[in-house]
């Protein structure tokens, strides 16, 4: 009889909990929907500051005006935590065309790739070689390399469901093709934009010359795919046409910017730190809406969420805009050296990276322990049409603070359009829903308060 008693009381106490997480997702998401902040900071963001290029004066206004965002949501505490930057500069616009025969020019749209060196002040004009991959220039060597122009056109793979491993498998040649290329004497590299739609906007994105000496490094530039598509299927009629392109992008010294940071302080264990952010810088062709001010306006609405439902967190919940993910990574992980330096116990950290498009879930960078308390929350964001919770990766800014006592996590909205958008002048507010934008938010803010509801597993087992 004892044992069917505690057999009840242990039902019982699951149902009301259950009950109580329903009611408080619920609040979570109607407040999200019926009276959100997100859509609002994200067009200023957008259209008042527009395109936040780590080191640019737009992104000195985005770390004022979210700064005094945050100070209007009457937090505990809000700072600016100084950061040095690189400052890259893109000159004056882009300029290229293939040559069929003398005098026969099309122009075709590119962009220099962030961190690329200029071209000769005349440009640079020469035979072009296609390839399908830096594999390839091995096999070329080089006597047939030396001279020409690298056309690196592998495309993302369609028949990837998830468009970030379609991503993944080709980025390769936009980040390391120069710095290949040109140890086998190239004078410069074209590179299909990362992107499955056929268009006409160049994507941007930071490339690298390892060690390179400055005086080897060569220009390099990314092609619309419409362009690729046509250079491509021109270079097949008439393989001795010539590229010419010239840009004016320069390396200026590094520059003083900010991570910008809010916080409410945990009533219970304010020791134990919960972050969720997003990156403030973008690139400079379009106004960064969905790359990634999306994802620092949902951060910044989990902290107001909290407050605005009433509800206090046990642990230290924080908000962080990293400033540098897209060429360098310094606000990330100059973040994750002073929380070192400070010994701070992070318990659980969740960056939103990926567009401000429908959310579908989460990935998770955590112990099997974790993950399987995680998985039993699913049911609860079913009602929202949340399903995917995957182990996996988590976000570029919030990897650096990885040991094995957190879980780190990245929200996952459909990606099917992501890459139409990312890293090109298409990247704007007017391609933002509303509606999906902060349903992003709540999902986020449903996570959180269900890890500071019931702590991480490390943490639990500290407190037991």
């Amino acid at each position: 009889m004892k044992r069917l008693v505690l057999l009840f009381l242990c039902l019982t106490s699951q149902i009301e909990a259950q009950t109580t997480d329903e009611r408080q997702l619920k609040a979570i998401y109607d407040t999200a929907l019926i009276n959100g902040k997100a859509y609002d900071w994200l067009n200023y963001l957008s259209n008042q500051i527009g395109g936040r290029l780590t080191g640019s004066v737009e992104a000195q206004q985005a770390v004022e005006y979210t700064k005094i965002q945050l100070d209007s949501l009457g937090l505990d505490r809000v700072w600016l935590q100084p950061v040095m930057v690189p400052k890259w500069v893109r000159g004056t616009p882009e300029f290229a065309y293939f040559e069929t025969k003398p005098g026969l020019t099309t122009n075709v749209p590119i962009c220099a790739l962030g961190g690329s060196v200029a071209t000769p002040d005349g440009g640079v004009k020469a035979n072009i070689l296609e390839v399908n991959g830096i594999e390839q220039l091995k096999k070329l060597g080089k006597e047939k390399i030396a001279g020409k122009i690298i056309f690196y056109n592998r495309p993302m793979d369609p028949t990837q469901i998830d468009t970030f491993n379609a991503y993944s498998g080709c980025v390769d040649q936009r980040y390391s093709g120069a710095a290949e290329a040109g140890k086998y004497g190239a004078v410069g590299v074209i590179v299909r934009s990362m992107n499955l739609r056929l268009d006409d906007f160049p994507h941007a994105g930071s490339m690298s010359y390892g060690d390179t000496p400055v005086k080897d490094r060569i220009p390099a530039a990314a092609i619309s795919t419409k362009g690729a598509e046509l250079l491509s299927t021109t270079l097949a009629l008439n393989p001795e046409i010539k590229f010419y392109f010239k840009q004016n992008c320069k390396q200026l010294p590094d520059v003083e910017s900010y991570n910008v940071i809010g916080e409410i302080k945990g009533s219970t264990y304010p020791e134990e730190i919960m972050l969720v952010g997003g990156h403030l810088d973008s690139w400079d062709l379009g106004d960064g809406s969905h790359d990634d001010g999306a994802g620092c306006v949902q951060s910044m609405e989990v902290l107001r969420l909290f407050k605005e439902t009433g509800y206090k967190p046990k642990r230290t919940l924080r908000v962080v805009l990293f400033m540098n993910e897209e060429n360098g990574l310094r606000g990330g992980n100059q973040y994750a050296e002073v929380a070192q330096r400070k010994n701070e116990r992070h318990v659980f950290a969740l960056e939103s990276d990926a567009g401000g498009f429908t959310p579908r879930g989460f990935s998770f960078d955590c112990s099997e322990a974790d993950f399987n308390q995680i998985l039993g929350w699913r049911k609860l964001f079913e009602p929202y049409l949340i399903h995917l919770f995957v182990e996996g990766g988590s976000g570029a800014d919030i990897s650096p603070l990885k040991d094995k006592g957190i879980v780190l996590a990245g929200l996952r909205p459909d990606s099917q359009r992501y890459f139409d958008h990312h890293h090109s002048e298409n990247d704007t507010f007017e391609h933002i829903n509303k509606r999906e934008l902060e349903l992003g938010a709540a999902t986020m803010t449903s996570l959180v308060y269900l890890i500071d509801k019931y702590g991480t597993i490390p943490s639990q087992k500290i407190k037991g």
